[in-house]
């Protein structure tokens, strides 16, 4: 009979989950794989969508929920979070024993999980690792997940760096490209008619996305910048203004509720909490840009040929294709990259663009075929890897 490996895949956010579908098929359907899923996080708050019920609606079978999202946003409420997070898990981990852990990004749910994993001594696959988003806790957290960490799937050569340069041996570190390339490329797209009906609105002749999350090194400043980019918009003119829900991070409902008043007051905007990855990605196609703080801007815009305007450090120090405009939260330098997203100038470096996360190879496929080969009980014990000058 043939054995199959116990691979446990957890997501615990509407993003990543988006950027972990194919991958989730190309586990589901393999044969030498038994994929156990749990869902965490965000996916079980009523607040956020209860975006489990998308994951279902998938046919993915849920094998655990880990419910530890509260509803206040503090760093109280994160630390209370976590700490659910490692009970959760530990217990988890004991039931299920999986042959190893795979896990994407930089969350504090996912911290949680490589730490219980760690302790139960259960290897680890991350995806995503030796990025930089130097205005956020992200930050720690993603290279704390690379250090108990056995097997890395990174997006970029600067990353592929980055990761060893952090001690791990470069023959576990493999180059495979952004996990959202695979659903821009593998999924069929909605028509323009089918996304203004999920919208419930017209694009008119101008369109921006607007995806602002707290930048959780700046303390208590999420009010005074969400204000500021909402002060820049007012100055636009015929633009349908599209904006996305915060992520579930410190001060990350007050940006909420300062949207959700200023779309009560502009009938160009509208607000959608969670527009899920097909929605999102086909949205891009017919606007002229995405504006905020969002890893999406970086990693999937390019691909649309559109442009992007970050705002602040929440980004800082991640690889950026040449249609990102940087600003800072100011009124006036955020005013000044919407005319420049305008301009015709811009307009012709974007029709040349590459995205850098694209590395011609489907991340998911290739992370399975090296996890399959791989995949051995002995790799939980490894050595620091040093540099040598």
């Amino acid at each position: 009979m043939l054995k199959k490996f116990k691979v446990c895949v957890v997501t615990g956010s509407r993003a990543e989950y988006g950027l972990l579908y194919y991958f989730l098929k190309e586990l589901k359907i393999d044969k030498k794989i038994d994929l156990k899923l749990i869902v965490t996080g965000s996916h079980l708050s009523h607040k956020f969508g209860f975006t489990i019920k998308e994951i279902k609606k998938d046919k993915f079978k849920v094998d655990k929920e880990i419910k530890i999202i509260s509803s206040s946003d503090t760093p109280y409420a994160i630390s209370k979070s976590t700490a659910l997070g490692l009970v959760g898990f530990g217990q988890t981990f004991k039931e299920i024993k999986p042959d190893l852990l795979v896990l994407l990004g930089d969350r504090y749910e996912i911290l949680a999980a490589a730490i219980s994993a760690n302790f139960a001594r259960i290897p680890i696959a991350h995806i995503h690792g030796g990025e930089s988003t130097e205005g956020a806790f992200d930050e720690t957290i993603r290279h704390s997940i690379t250090k108990m960490s056995h097997l890395h799937f990174v997006s970029t050569k600067d990353y592929q760096k980055r990761v060893i340069q952090l001690g791990e041996n470069p023959s576990t570190v493999h180059l495979v490209g952004g996990f959202g390339i695979d659903y821009i490329k593998k999924t069929k797209l909605l028509k323009i008619n089918k996304v203004e009906k999920f919208l419930n609105t017209k694009f008119l002749y101008k369109n921006l996305i607007v995806t602002f999350h707290p930048v959780t090194y700046d303390i208590n400043m999420s009010s005074a910048q969400i204000d500021n980019l909402l002060q820049a918009l007012n100055n636009l003119k015929d633009t349908r203004i599209i904006f996305t829900g915060s992520n579930a991070d410190t001060e990350g409902k007050i940006i909420n509720i300062k949207i959700k008043k200023y779309v009560k007051k502009n009938k160009n905007s509208i607000f959608i909490m969670n527009m899920g990855s097909i929605n999102y990605l086909s949205t891009l196609q017919f606007v002229d840009g995405i504006i905020g703080n969002s890893s999406s801007g970086l990693l999937e815009a390019p691909s649309f040929k559109i442009g992007t305007i970050n705002i602040g450090d929440r980004q800082k120090g991640r690889v950026k294709a040449k249609s990102v405009i940087n600003c800072n939260y100011e009124v006036s330098s955020i005013s000044k990259a919407l005319k420049k997203l305008y301009s015709k100038s811009f307009k012709r470096v974007l029709k040349n663009v590459r995205n850098p996360y694209d590395q011609n190879k489907f991340a998911s496929k290739e992370t399975l075929e090296v996890i399959k080969e791989k995949i051995s009980s002995n790799m939980i014990k490894k050595k620091f890897y040093d540099i040598r000058f």
